[in-house]
């Protein structure tokens, strides 16, 4: 008993002083990752600013059209939607016109329905533009109205029946103006339309001439002029049947009558209706108002109406 005692012993003692297992570091580390060197998912693209310019922002062209226009809406910032619809486009303004009555004609140099004497002249029309600034045109057909009966511009767009002594008659739009020393009644013709009454070296020819109002004729334009804002416009008349008497435009305070240039244009100075309706009287009386024109300068943009043949 004592010698098993003693052996027994001895084992614990020998398991005891035996030197532990050798870690292996590799299977009992944990590795963490190193934060910032995975590549990050790129980020979804910020949209930009639209490059197209907003309706009515052209830039001033005088030092008195210097007001600045609204700023532009910030961009967005949302990523990219995935889903496969498409928006619809936002449907472009729509033009609508109608007649709003009749207003008392008013006076002017020029009546309807009334023969005037003078003489005509011929010059060079190059390409038919003229102080009314209508534009080039292949209708050579035009005649420049003598200053007197030209009246800032109000005879601009008119229909003239022009009858020579010898029995031949021409129609011509007038589309610009023969300053001084032409003589009240005076037509300068372009030469294409004098030839067609007498030759060219006649040189002065007696006529007689009235306003016409022509029957076939498509609805009349509007334009705006060249460097026109929501805080300074011009606006124009095109291919008006019959002499236009006074354009308004629709403000906060009612209709607004806008003054006439010799340039054929009705201003608004201050901005005031400038985008808004419009509302066109001819030397008749009779009104037309339009909705729906854009503030798009140096555009003519067609209407749905015209005035009545008288």
């Amino acid at each position: 008993m004592a010698v098993l005692t003693a052996a027994g012993a001895l084992v614990c003692l020998v398991v005891a002083l035996r030197p532990g297992p050798t870690t292996d570091a590799g299977a009992a580390t944990t590795v963490a990752p190193v934060v910032g060197t995975e590549a990050a998912p790129p980020m979804a693209p910020t949209t930009a600013p639209s490059t197209a310019p907003s309706t009515g922002s052209a830039t001033p062209t005088s030092a008195s059209h210097t007001s600045a226009a609204p700023a532009s809406a910030p961009a967005s910032t949302r990523s990219p939607s995935t889903s496969t619809t498409t928006a619809a486009p936002k449907p472009s303004p729509t033009v609508s016109s109608r007649t709003t009555g009749r207003a008392a004609p008013r006076t002017g140099r020029i009546q309807p329905h009334t023969p005037y004497k003078g003489v005509a002249t011929a010059y060079k029309a190059a390409d038919g533009d003229g102080a009314c600034l209508f534009g080039p045109s292949d209708d050579l057909m035009v005649a420049a109205m003598n200053t007197t009966d030209y009246e800032t511009s109000r005879a601009c767009g008119a229909y003239v029946l022009v009858r020579a002594s010898n029995g031949a008659s021409i129609t011509v739009r007038i589309t610009n103006e023969c300053p001084l020393p032409c003589a009240p009644g005076q037509l300068d013709l372009s030469e294409q339309a004098f030839a067609k009454l007498a030759d060219l070296k006649v040189g002065r020819l007696p006529i007689t001439w009235s306003l016409l109002s022509p029957g076939t004729l498509g609805p009349l334009s509007i334009r705006y002029k060249t460097g026109s804002t929501p805080y300074w416009c011009g606006i124009q008349v095109i291919d008006h049947r019959n002499p236009v008497d006074r354009l308004e435009v629709r403000t906060a305070e009612g209709w607004r009558q806008l003054p006439r240039t010799e340039y054929n244009y009705f201003l608004s100075a201050d901005g005031s209706g400038c985008g808004g309706s419009i509302r066109i009287t001819d030397i008749h009386g009779e009104r037309l108002t339009v909705d729906g024109i854009a503030l798009k300068p140096d555009v003519a943009q067609p209407t749905r109406v015209q005035f009545a043949p008288r």
